[in-house]
């Protein structure tokens, strides 16, 4: 970097910090038109979706400098990235695993950037031993543990690797007893499980052919293998595929008692999906179709021999557990074990002779257990309003292990007979604040067209609430039939201290409330989620919580699109606008990696119907001139191989075309050798949440 542009960086913060305008860095633009359905669209930054050219290598590096270099003179930064770093500094603990006589759970201790396996005999027991150290593996932290299975018998894991965030993952086996890895070495695998077989020797996954530019290309024609131990990847046996369907994407996991191969066929993100099995007792024993029409949600629980459990939205939005007799597989012959309640079903374990089921209430988890054939066995008291990150158990158990966590509490680890439905303690970690000092409290409010959404508040006690209006951060998401639930968030806390209000409303298309509640916010209805929170917003005003002045908005993924459209919508409403990897131009979403899967929950421009409303809202296509757009912090990362960066780069380029840099600067913030989020290495965490909180606390303090 020359001194002249070292330079003119400085006079261009200065500027911008005196409320004068400054110049952001050229970006050229094409003309490039594509006409959908006799609509013509112009995109004039296209050439930015080259990722690996050097032209927008350039365009992000000199992007970057200047948003560092913004980001620095901020005066709250430091002292965000200083207490940031006290409150990460504790112990995370995983949830642990038995298998035979071995205990596995994961713990990030401190500031450590990535987790690390361990392996005992007893839940985080004195004679703990490292099993695996994710952070040995690169100098900058960015190598994760992204999953891994375990043999039945303990012996061997199958584990998950993933670098610079990326969602593809290189799978090894590793011998338990001496930690060394086996010569197994299982590459282009996305969002597939690794099933070993009862007795060890092999593995089942699912694969995609292999990509040319695996940041970018489009992922399609998902299969599923079997890999015996110790064999090339090359001579794995092909189990499932269909040529005629390059959008299905096949899941398969084995019945605890290793006789049946269960296959989950989905088509998008929709929940609906198809079942096959194949019963693994008998030598080339065909795929049958158990379940071969869609509309439905199917998840498999376990098994009585031949007799299966599913949890279902099947006649159930709210969702209820079924059990098929693969002998009588007919719909007819279907039992229902738990019918469907008003609470929300989201997840069931079979343990010991429990089924242990996760409900929603408003938002917040409750536990109840009924037994094999559907009758109540009690509740699993839990320990206040919160959420139930994880739960580990199996038939053949006798304890289950669960992880609670709250807004103002880290998640915490808890052993529990679900038999008695008693639990105990057994991981507290201990973080550097009093959760005493803070309140959480759930509001409802009406959105546009008079439905009730809920909304948690968190704050300081004592804090003169609805008398002096705060700096308020706003989070939410809004899709992909995601509950938006308490969590824990050092972030979060940082914010709460320097006296600033968190708000994290439940919006439609979400899973607060059931499949109707999802797809009240899906397709055409996907204005509704956007109306939620503008009405969140607009509630929090009215109620002098805040002000429009002291309001920061913030999502990421499909929140990062909720943040893109509310500010193109209502770009008044909000001081602060901060969209994190975000699905932004909803014309060509479709076209990267696994985009196509977003198709059932967003539409498609291939459909003339959907263009029309997809246009309406899509953030890129409703930039306009002469709007006042909130200070603004795009951020993504440069390995994002689930949301496409280049959806944040021409969105950034959009904004920094008709906003001068101002009050309200436009900036775009692209960190290097990271994802959509997943992995990413503590420091960097860090790194991105001062930037991230600073840019919002400067953003919404009183203007004089």
């Amino acid at each position: 970097m020359n001194i002249a542009l070292c330079c003119s960086l400085l006079l261009s913060i200065l500027a911008a910090q005196a409320g004068f305008s400054f110049k952001y860095p050229s970006t050229r633009t094409e003309s490039v038109e594509d006409t959908y359905h006799g609509v013509k669209v112009k995109d004039p930054y296209r050439w930015l979706e080259n990722n690996e050219s050097a032209e927008t290598k350039n365009w992000i590096e000199t992007e970057n400098k200047l948003t560092f270099s913004y980001l620095e003179s901020l005066p709250s930064k430091q002292e965000f990235k200083n207490r940031l770093s006290e409150l990460w500094n504790y112990d995370k603990y995983g949830v642990p695993t038995k298998r035979g006589e071995n205990y596995f759970f994961t713990k990030l201790s401190g500031l450590q950037n990535q987790a690390v396996l361990y392996v005992s005999t007893s839940p985080y027991g004195k004679d703990a031993r490292v099993l695996l150290d994710p952070n040995k593996l690169s100098l900058d932290g960015t190598v994760a543990l992204s999953a891994y299975s375990i043999s039945d018998d303990g012996k061997r894991i199958c584990y998950g690797i993933s670098n610079a965030g990326s969602d593809w993952t290189e799978w090894k086996v590793r011998d338990v007893a001496s930690a060394a890895d086996l010569s197994d070495d299982l590459k282009w695998i996305k969002f597939s499980s690794c099933e070993f077989t009862k007795d060890g020797k092999g593995i089942y996954y699912s694969r995609y052919p292999e990509a040319k530019n695996e940041l970018k290309e489009a992922n399609y024609y998902n299969k599923v293998y079997f890999h015996k131990i110790g064999s090339p990847q090359s001579e794995d046996q092909l189990i499932l595929e269909n040529k005629d369907e390059k959008e299905w994407e096949f899941s398969a996991e084995l019945s605890e008692d290793g006789k049946y191969l269960i296959v989950s066929i989905s088509r998008n993100t929709n929940p609906e999906n198809l079942v096959y099995y194949k019963d693994l007792t008998k030598a080339s024993s065909p795929i049958v179709h158990l379940i071969e029409n869609w509309g439905a949600q199917y998840s498999f629980i376990d098994n009585d021999g031949p007799v299966f459990y599913f949890q279902t939205n099947k006649d159930a939005p709210r969702g209820r557990i079924i059990a098929i007799d693969t002998r009588k597989p007919e719909a007819k012959d279907w039992k229902e074990t738990v019918s469907e309640k008003t609470e929300i079903l989201r997840s069931v374990n079979a343990v010991s002779d429990r089924l242990v089921c996760l409900y929603l209430n408003d938002a917040h988890a409750v536990l109840h257990t009924y037994t094999r054939d559907g009758k109540e066995a009690g509740d699993i008291a839990l320990p206040g309003i919160g959420s139930v990150n994880a739960i580990s158990g199996r038939h053949s158990d006798k304890e289950l292990f669960y992880s609670f966590v709250s807004f103002t509490e880290p998640p915490s680890v808890y052993s529990c007979d679900p038999a008695s439905g008693k639990s105990s303690l057994i991981a507290s970690p201990k973080v550097a604040f009093n959760p005493a000092d803070y309140e959480t409290k759930q509001v409802f409010y009406a959105s546009k067209d008079g439905t009730k959404i809920p909304m948690f508040i968190v704050s300081k006690k004592g804090l003169e609430l609805k008398t002096k209006p705060l700096p308020t951060f706003l989070y939410a998401y809004g899709g992909f039939n995601i509950p938006m639930m308490p969590r824990f968030s050092p972030s979060i806390v940082s914010w709460l201290e320097k006296g600033g209000i968190y708000a994290q409303p439940s919006l439609r298309g979400g899973g607060e409330y059931g499949e109707d509640w999802h797809k009240a916010g899906m397709k055409e209805k996907k204005q509704n989620v956007f109306d939620d929170f503008i009405a969140a917003a607009q509630w929090l005003i009215d109620n002098n919580y805040t002000v429009k002045d002291m309001l920061a908005v913030n999502g990421g993924s499909n929140g990062g699109l909720l943040i893109g459209a509310v500010m193109t919508q209502r770009p008044d409403l909000f001081s602060v606008a901060i969209p994190e990897v975000g699905v932004l131009d909803m014309l060509r979403y479709h076209k990267f990696t696994i985009g196509h899967a977003w198709m059932g929950e967003y539409g498609s421009s291939d459909d003339a119907n959907e263009l029309k409303y997809l246009l309406d809202y899509s953030p890129l296509h409703n930039v306009r001139s002469g709007k006042k757009y909130p200070a603004t912090l795009v951020i993504t990362g440069d390995h994002d191989d689930r949301v496409f960066p280049g959806h944040s780069f021409k969105f950034a380029a959009s904004l920094q075309a008709v906003q001068p840099g101002d009050a309200s600067p436009v900036l775009i913030r692209v960190e290097t050798r990271t994802g959509h989020g997943a992995g990413k290495p503590t420091a960097k965490i860090i790194e991105e949440a001062a930037d991230k909180y600073a840019f919002a606390w400067e953003g919404t303090q009183p203007k004089h």
